[in-house]
């Protein structure tokens, strides 16, 4: 079965221009969540909830190759650390897992509160935290809430529009044009601790 992994060596001069739009897609991200959060008074400032405890769950292969393109710049001893955090993650989670258990744990890119490939960050952890919305086809809407710190800080504050469909069409379009470019038809279902374990050292 093919894997995002084997897409590594892609051409860069084939892979820049999707990485590029990727890129200007997450600025305008940051900007709309940027906006949201500033009408409602909210900082982020770390605490107990800590959205890199959180599992997430990563399904394009656009994310998976901009992650890639962060993690190779990266010192070979940094690579290394972040391969060992990796494979830890995994060992728990797989363990827990198996006992029908439910746990958090770290995201290997977390490093004193801080993460290691920030720029270069998958869309969740980018818009998590907030109140939003996402329309269905057909224009209904399913309403988010916000994470345990915004609640703290602003659960008594009236919702402030922020509808991430307008986002996520985007990216599934450019999603889209990748795997039909490389011929990729998987299905991804990967965390980062996933991801970071399936690059070479």
């Amino acid at each position: 079965m093919v894997t995002p992994a084997d897409y590594l060596n892609t051409p860069a001069q084939t892979l820049e221009p999707h990485l590029e739009k990727l890129a200007d897609l997450f600025r305008r991200m940051e900007q709309a969540y940027d906006a949201a959060a500033a009408e409602y008074g909210f900082q982020c400032e770390g605490c107990e909830d800590n959205c890199c405890l959180t599992l997430f769950f990563h399904h394009t292969l656009l994310e998976y190759l901009y992650l890639y393109q962060g993690y190779a710049q990266l010192p070979a001893e940094e690579r290394r650390r972040l391969q060992q955090a990796a494979g830890q993650v995994n060992r728990s989670l797989a363990k827990a897992e198996k006992a029908g258990e439910s746990i958090r744990v770290m995201c290997p890119l977390n490093e004193d509160d801080r993460c290691t490939l920030y720029p270069y960050r998958p869309m969740i952890c980018r818009l998590h935290g907030i109140p939003h919305e996402i329309r269905r086809p057909g224009g209904q809407a399913t309403r988010g809430v916000g994470c345990g710190d915004f609640d703290r800080q602003c659960g008594d504050r009236l919702y402030i529009p922020f509808d991430r469909t307008p986002l996520y069409l985007e990216m599934a379009a450019m999603e889209k044009k990748l795997r039909e470019e490389l011929n990729y038809k998987e299905k991804a279902r990967l965390t980062v601790a996933q991801i970071i374990a399936g690059f070479p050292a």
